[in-house]
């Protein structure tokens, strides 16, 4: 596990033209379904600017949950579930990755879920970026 278990803002996808390469449908992107979490990634190549960290944005739409509170909520949950499971990634978090988390479910979830959930998904990462360096 690595030293720190801060979340540190370069961590966080927020380059807007990132964003929009990551729902392109460009074929470059994969996805993995993991109620109530749904991801896509995309390995970025590696003389990108942003580094060899993994980086990801969470989106709760609306349409899900109507309340604020419920969005916010939902976003901190799955926020410390990724920042607790994060050293999860291979080569100590060298994994030039960019990731959305999309929320699917109707109501509010645990965080026993979003563990579970987002531990499936870093794990299917994990073992497509091996299998791109093997």
């Amino acid at each position: 596990m690595s030293a720190s278990l801060r979340l540190y803002k370069c961590e966080k996808l927020r380059s807007l033209t990132a964003i929009e390469q990551l729902f392109a449908s460009g074929g470059k992107c994969h996805g993995r379904m993991a109620y109530p979490w749904r991801a896509v990634w995309r390995f970025r190549q590696s003389d990108d600017r942003r580094g060899s960290i993994p980086q990801f944005v969470i989106t709760v739409p609306k349409r899900r949950l109507r309340h604020a509170v419920d969005r916010v909520r939902m976003r901190r949950v799955m926020r410390e579930a990724y920042r607790l499971n994060r050293h999860l990634f291979p080569e100590n978090g060298n994994c030039p990755v960019d990731i959305a988390f999309i929320y699917v479910a109707d109501d509010l979830t645990t965080y026993k879920a979003a563990v579970k959930s987002v531990t499936r998904i870093i794990s299917a990462i994990a073992a497509e970026w091996a299998g791109l360096n093997s």
